[in-house]
């Protein structure tokens, strides 16, 4: 054989395949969510997602103060909301005393460089578990939002950097995007959940908060996952109204959803690699199917690959320390 190009010659040792890599991870592309709990001294496994746990907001902070040394640059909080706090309308999201706005202020306190964003729904503080005011078994959209914009001011009050609202509820993001204007909040970031599916992937995530729905599904606000196009026009629009990130959840089984979001759009696109997907590594390395350490560098390097600047994943920390291995 007499061939001109051999395409091997850029794969045949570690060291050119490092050299020609088209793409590399690293700690700035990830965000780490955090599940935060009442109490002092409470660290606890959640049970569908073997390895990482909700604790109690003391041992948050020490956790935040670990994360940036190793180079994490940014945490997704999520609170867990007492049973006895719950209502239809998410009254205690916009307790000034809140776990939520406790915890913004504590981090940002121990650790004033690391950008912390929020979650922003009403599912953990509901009392039907949707993300949304329940009226006549329907999930009602705009006083939702008016509900929603006031949760966002409330978080850039304690000292948030960027909200981040997973509702999908209609024109929220104009809506939250005005109320921080309003409140002087300008430099206050939104991380908008833009194409977010209805997905099976959520399950673990709703075991570690307690926030399944009580009756029915969110099919009504969350995507039908059957649908591309569908995605970049909500994108799209949650851009025209103001979003800074936009994001695609799940990731793994939408890696064609970020990319066509990537394309179609000019500020950064985040995904998240959620729950499910973490769980599903995890139980096949623990029966000994695959290589956990591999299967989580390919993993995050396959949304990276897609499209995804940012990553949120349960994985970050893990992921932190192959690299540096």
């Amino acid at each position: 054989m007499h061939l001109i190009r051999r395409n091997r010659i850029l794969r045949q040792s570690y060291a050119v395949r490092s050299l020609v890599s088209e793409t590399i991870l690293t700690p700035n592309d990830f965000i780490v969510p955090l599940f935060i709990i009442e109490g002092a001294g409470v660290r606890e496994e959640i049970p569908s997602m073997s390895g990482y746990f909700r604790m109690s907001l003391d041992l948050t902070v020490k956790e935040v103060k670990e994360l940036w040394a190793m180079g994490l640059k940014s945490v997704l909080l999520f609170i867990k909301c007492k049973d006895e706090l719950k209502d239809n309308k998410g009254t205690e999201a916009l307790n000034p005393d809140g776990l939520m706005q406790r915890s913004i202020k504590a981090i940002k306190d121990a650790c004033p460089d690391m950008l912390v964003m929020t979650d922003i729904a009403l599912d953990p503080f509901s009392s039907y578990g949707h993300d949304g005011i329940v009226e006549n078994g329907q999930i009602v959209n705009d006083a939702t939002v008016e509900v929603l914009a006031q949760m966002s001011v409330s978080h850039a009050r304690a000292g948030a950097d960027f909200v981040a609202p997973s509702d999908m509820m209609d024109g929220r993001i104009i809506a939250i995007r005005e109320a921080l204007e309003a409140d002087g909040f300008t430099n206050t970031g939104i991380m908008a959940y833009s194409a977010k599916y209805a997905s099976c992937f959520y399950g673990p995530f709703r075991d570690a908060l307690d926030s399944a729905p009580g009756f029915g599904d969110k099919k009504t606000y969350q995507m039908d996952y059957a649908n591309r196009k569908e995605a970049v026009k909500e994108v799209l629009m949650d851009v025209e109204e103001g979003a800074d990130i936009v994001m695609v959840k799940p990731a793994m089984a939408y890696l064609d959803i970020i990319r066509e979001v990537k394309n179609a759009v000019e500020i950064p696109v985040s995904a998240y690699h959620v729950s499910g997907e973490y769980a599903m590594i995890k139980a096949a390395a623990k029966m000994g199917w695959l290589d956990e350490n591999k299967a989580v560098i390919e993993s995050l390097t396959g949304i990276k690959r897609a499209g995804a600047d940012l990553i949120a994943t349960y994985y970050a920390k893990h992921a932190v320390q192959l690299l540096n291995s």
